[in-house]
């Protein structure tokens, strides 16, 4: 049986953005559960405004849409904007509409892990709360755990290594989760 394949979507248009550093430590959790892992983030998702009625796609959209049709589970990382997920995450989401006549639409019947990053816990929650709805539209299972990180807070060292024991805990389960439900 092939590994199954994880797509991890998140960051900013800034490379290196904490939301995409949280998503990579995320990754990292699932590979090691035995899983390969495909990352479009922060430049690999500027991409053009979804527009339904234009077929015409992209190098990197056309990227993601196969990644969308490939992928056993997905994980999305947003940093949290005016209290809700960034432009350029529900763009990248918005995609997911090229599938909708696949036999596997949207996300039906996969796993899909949601962070939110954001500085301060405000946002974290109402950004989850978001991309959790946006998720179930796309027919995707949730993980139980949403991870919530508070960037105000020193979570990596300059390895990129996790160093907060809360969010290295969650990062886990939710990791473990999306195992749970792949297999």
């Amino acid at each position: 049986m092939a590994a199954p394949l994880i797509l991890g979507i998140g960051g900013t248009t800034r490379a290196g953005s904490s939301s995409e550093t949280v998503l990579r430590a995320a990754l990292r959790e699932i590979e090691a559960l035995g899983a390969t892992t495909e990352i479009l983030a922060g430049p690999d998702l500027v991409i053009p405004l979804y527009a339904p009625e234009n077929p015409e796609r992209d190098e990197g959209a056309a990227r993601l849409v196969d990644l969308f049709r490939r992928c056993d589970g997905v994980v999305v990382a947003s940093p949290g904007y005016h209290g809700s997920i960034s432009g350029m995450i529900k763009n990248a989401l918005d995609y997911a509409e090229d599938t909708a006549r696949d036999d596997r639409p949207y996300f039906d019947g996969r796993a899909v892990g949601c962070i939110a990053c954001a500085y301060g816990w405000q946002a974290t929650g109402s950004t989850l709360i978001a991309l959790r709805t946006i998720v179930h539209a796309l027919r995707g299972w949730p993980t139980p755990l949403g991870v919530a990180a508070n960037t105000t807070m020193r979570l990596f060292d300059e390895e990129g290594g996790c160093i907060d024991p809360g969010l290295k805990s969650n990062l886990s389960i939710m990791a473990a989760q999306m195992m749970h439900f792949v297999r």
